[in-house]
């Protein structure tokens, strides 16, 4: 699949600057930021977002990892789950828990609290969403109510990004070999990629 957009926006000074920025910390510039950069405010206020964004602290590292590509994976974002998957084990997350996210339900890798937290990041993209009492209060005892409402903006802001990724055709990059994201089922655990 191509992107729905043109991944060659108009060239700007401004662009230059987030491009080599892009190159400088992940070694390519990032589809996304080519696609927004056809509306440079939205591209602005997008970076200026994640910015924001990367400087909550609150919620384990680990934790917030899982929930966010939960997420992609449900909503099936490819370019969400190829970058997640190098984030993560460059900073040194287990990469079985890395790998298992599109089967989790069948994975003995995470622990109980894990698990909540994946079940939250699908019960909140669901549309309409499906969170229930139990599973949010479990999570509150659990995290505390800072880390809580952390858990509840990542799966937020990740939502944004994979429908805004999806939605523009983006696929994997290629920051992972391949990052296709498989249509969960019961046996999706035996057909895992190993790697």
């Amino acid at each position: 699949m191509m992107a729905r957009i043109p991944l060659t926006p108009p060239r700007s000074l401004f662009l230059r600057a987030v491009e080599w920025y892009s190159k400088r910390t992940y070694g390519k510039i990032v589809d996304p930021v080519r696609a927004l950069a056809h509306h440079p405010g939205v591209l602005r206020a997008d970076l200026l977002f994640e910015m924001a964004v990367a400087r909550w602290n609150k919620l384990d590292e680990d934790l917030k990892a899982l929930a966010v590509m939960a997420s992609a994976a449900s909503i099936g974002c490819g370019w969400c789950m190829d970058f997640g998957h190098w984030e993560n084990t460059r900073r040194g997350m287990d990469a079985r828990k890395i790998q298992d996210v599109p089967f989790w339900r069948d994975s003995d890798a995470y622990t109980p609290l894990e698990r909540d937290v994946m079940e939250y990041a699908e019960a909140m993209t669901a549309n309409p969403p499906t969170v229930g009492d139990e599973l949010a209060g479990r999570l509150l005892g659990a995290l505390g109510e800072p880390a809580f409402v952390e858990l509840t903006a990542m799966v937020a802001v990740e939502n944004l990004r994979s429908r805004i990724n999806s939605a523009l055709g983006l696929t994997s990059q290629g920051f992972k070999d391949q990052c296709e994201v498989p249509a969960p089922t019961a046996t999706a655990a035996a057909a895992r990629p190993v790697g």
